[in-house]
């Protein structure tokens, strides 16, 4: 394939390098167009790294939709950055993320992480609801503050407010996987009280147990004193 196939550049300023299954920005993308690219759109490819942006010094909007991004992403500092996409990525924690946008994106004001898993949106995450996804928006208002559009709904003054007074706390936090089972194949915690030896209490391996008492009751009410022994008969 050649490398310009499916290259679409208007005037120089608007680039399109979409579905070509790259894992890298290739360099001639940043040699030909960096120093007069606006606007960049990289979907659909196999992207781990953005360290080619290096060369779009005057990059104001990107779309890196439809790839391979996790939480080790980081961008080179893009000053005049002012639209980011990253959906349908492989983000599961965000924290970093946004700490290292609110440094090297002073002029961001429209960020979408749809289809990520760090974003909990319904479409995406049937298990989640709109309390989860509000929250995920007011810890990331927390974070970048000067935002205008998150995802596709316009930020609203109560939800800069609350995330200024809130957000700090709303970090959604993914629990900690169940502990294995021990040697014996039962589970970490006690098991509850029970009367019976200790190789009848597993539900998976339960067995009758023939066992002498040691206690013999010689009160009134013995009921025919059914407790005698043998040498009392």
């Amino acid at each position: 394939m050649a490398r310009n196939e499916s290259l679409v550049a208007l005037n120089g300023t608007q680039i399109s390098y979409i579905g070509h299954d790259c894992m890298n920005i290739p360099d001639f993308l940043g040699d030909t167009y960096g120093q007069f690219a606006r606007r960049l759109d990289l979907s659909f490819n196999l992207l781990r790294s953005l360290a080619g942006l290096k060369m779009f010094t005057v990059l104001e909007e990107l779309v890196v939709d439809n790839n391979l991004l996790g939480n080790d992403l980081l961008l080179p500092r893009l000053p005049k950055l002012h639209t980011l996409t990253v959906n349908k990525n492989q983000l599961t924690d965000i924290e970093a993320l946004l700490e290292h946008l609110a440094d090297v994106t002073p002029s961001l004001v429209y960020l979408s992480l749809l289809g990520n898993e760090a974003c909990p949106n319904q479409l995406v995450s049937p298990d989640k609801d709109e309390d989860d996804y509000q929250r995920y928006r007011y810890f990331v208002l927390h974070k970048l503050p000067q935002l205008k559009f998150l995802d596709t709904r316009k930020v609203t003054q109560k939800e800069m407010m609350e995330a200024q007074t809130r957000g700090a706390f709303m970090k959604v936090v993914r629990p900690k996987s169940e502990a294995p089972p021990n040697e014996t194949g039962s589970e970490s915690h006690p098991l509850p009280y029970t009367p019976l030896p200790r190789g009848s209490r597993d539900a998976k391996n339960h067995k009758g147990v023939f066992a002498k008492c040691r206690s013999i009751y010689y009160g009134k009410h013995s009921e025919g004193n059914r407790f005698i022994r043998n040498n009392q008969l």
